[in-house]
């Protein structure tokens, strides 16, 4: 999805309602009433009995989609407070008919209008399970101040254990640049109005804007159209042509065939979450290869995949020429992937060599298939087919020859040399995991949170994409709508679970709620 600077998205707004004829009020209101959806909906998904949800407005049109939100929130029966940073005589325009709205429906609004104020509040130790933060808008430039200081720092109080939801974005944060001057949201969501802002994805601003969703005012697309922006932000409403309606008669040979080669003696668990993932991907039919001292754990951990013990190694690795048992082609298999939990030594060499030389279908190459190319990326040119590298920063920068700090200091710059370098697609994991391919914008995906950040999490996305690869999505959507839907996976958990307790399994179980993303079947 297309990224609009403060400029940009003031324009369409102002051609929005002078050449379509939508009233300012009306976008307001339709922005209030997703910010409101998204409440409900996150406390139906965090399992909250109840709560109370805080709604902190400034005096500018981010407070006029507090007012909407507000209101929609109370009729919908839920307990709400909305607090102002400032006076209620300082709102003008449609934030001001939103008041008004907000007033008539019985809402309360609780104006705190200094610093002392908020600085009392903050000392009482008051706030609700759910804070909605809409201080500022994009327009605001520089360290906030007065007031609306005080606001974001009781907002930034109350997230040691209230969940925060940004609109539009984390106040205080430069939308542009993703800069922050002075005291600034933490935000776990940002509902971004209409298009994404560049800042919200700049590496800087990634502590402070959580997962990033979209909310649909309605703006026409017409407007859009002629803009081109680098980055781009990866969105659901960008992956729902990639997963058309299946035909009634299809069958498991309609959907691919992909091939796992994964595990090591101590490594079984790689093995079985990429499997496993790979099964819950949509994949007619998964084959995996591991060894056979791990290949019974297999068998039973994914009984849906058809599993091929390989001759082990001394040290417990994957035998190369264990992959002769098919002989001189690899046209059985729809996409292959390889790495996870093989261990680095001369087979696995070996294999991804091999893999590199022979193989005609989409490949993906994650750890240990990583691993074993330090130094030698340029080898990844020589492949007879579509490439997918999925490094981590410590594995990007080994192939690189530089340091991992180097790989975070710029996480798109590297992203795009590895690319050029390899002439593969590489999906650079983490926050912010950045999808890069030569010639074409950068798409960044803003959807998961920190519980991925455990063993074998990248284990299941290495699956969940070689099975997309494999019913035959093109590389580069694959690449995005893999990372988009295993970084909702983790959301959706997290939101059960909590980030604290997420395991790489349960990512795996949500897939298949998840692709209620993008297909409603």
């Amino acid at each position: 999805m297309k990224t609009v600077t403060t400029t940009e998205m003031r324009a369409l707004d102002r051609a929005a309602i002078e050449e379509f004829g939508i009233a300012g009020e009306e976008l307001m209101r339709r922005a209030g009433s997703e910010v409101g959806h998204y409440v409900i909906h996150l406390i139906d998904r965090c399992g909250f009995k109840n709560p109370l949800i805080q709604l902190v407005a400034g005096r500018g049109n981010n407070g006029g989609d507090v007012f909407a939100a507000a209101r929609h929130l109370h009729e919908d029966g839920q307990d709400i407070e909305v607090l102002l940073a400032g006076s209620a005589g300082e709102i003008k325009g449609d934030a001001l008919h939103h008041l008004g709205q907000m007033r008539t429906a019985g809402v309360t609004l609780h104006e705190r209008p200094t610093m002392n104020d908020w600085e009392d509040f903050i000392a009482s130790g008051e706030h609700g399970e759910i804070v909605v933060d809409g201080v500022l808008g994009i327009g605001v430039k520089g360290p906030p101040r007065g007031p609306v200081a005080g606001a974001i720092r009781f907002i930034k109080s109350a997230a040691a254990d209230a969940l925060i939801v940004a609109i539009d974005v984390p106040s205080g944060l430069d939308a542009d640049t993703g800069a922050s001057p002075g005291d600034t949201v933490h935000a776990d969501v940002t509902l971004t109005v209409g298009l994404p802002k560049p800042g919200l994805l700049a590496p800087v601003a990634l502590e402070y804007v959580g997962t990033v969703e979209v909310i649909d005012i309605g703006i026409p697309m017409d407007l859009v159209r002629d803009i081109h922006t680098d980055p781009e932000m990866i969105a659901a409403g960008d992956l729902v042509h990639l997963f058309p309606t299946r035909p009634r008669c299809s069958h498991k040979g309609d959907y691919g065939h992909l091939l796992v080669i994964a595990g090591a003696t101590g490594y079984a668990g790689a093995a079985i979450m990429s499997g496993r993932a790979a099964v819950r991907s949509g994949a007619g039919l998964v084959s995996i290869v591991t060894p056979a001292t791990v290949g019974m754990a297999v068998i039973v951990a994914v009984p849906e995949a058809m599993v091929h013990p390989a001759a082990a190694t001394a040290d417990g690795g994957i035998a190369a020429a264990s992959l002769q048992i098919w002989p001189g082609t690899w046209d059985s298999f729809t996409a292959v992937a390889a790495g996870p939990g093989m261990t680095r030594h001369a087979e696995t060499t070996a294999i991804v060599r091999r893999l590199l030389k022979e193989c005609r279908v989409p490949l993906v190459l994650d750890a240990d298939a990583l691993n074993v190319l330090a130094g030698d990326l340029a080898l990844v040119k020589t492949a007879q087919a579509p490439v997918i590298l999925t490094p981590h920063p410590g594995e990007l920068a080994r192939l690189l020859d530089m340091t991992a700090a180097d790989i975070t200091a710029d996480p798109h710059g590297a992203a795009r040399i590895a690319a050029e370098r390899s002439g593969a697609i590489v999906i650079l994991k983490g926050a912010g995991t950045v999808v890069a391919q030569a010639g074409r914008p950068l798409a960044v995906n803003l959807t998961g949170n920190p519980g991925m950040a455990t063993g074998g999490a990248g284990d299941v996305l290495t699956g969940l994409l070689g099975g997309l690869l494999a019913q035959g999505l093109a590389p580069f959507d694959a690449a995005c709508a893999a990372v988009f839907l295993h970084g909702k996976a983790g959301d959706a958990a997290a939101w059960r679970k909590t980030q604290m307790g997420l395991t790489a399994l349960d990512l795996i179980e949500e897939i298949p709620y998840t692709f209620r993303e993008v297909t409603s079947r």
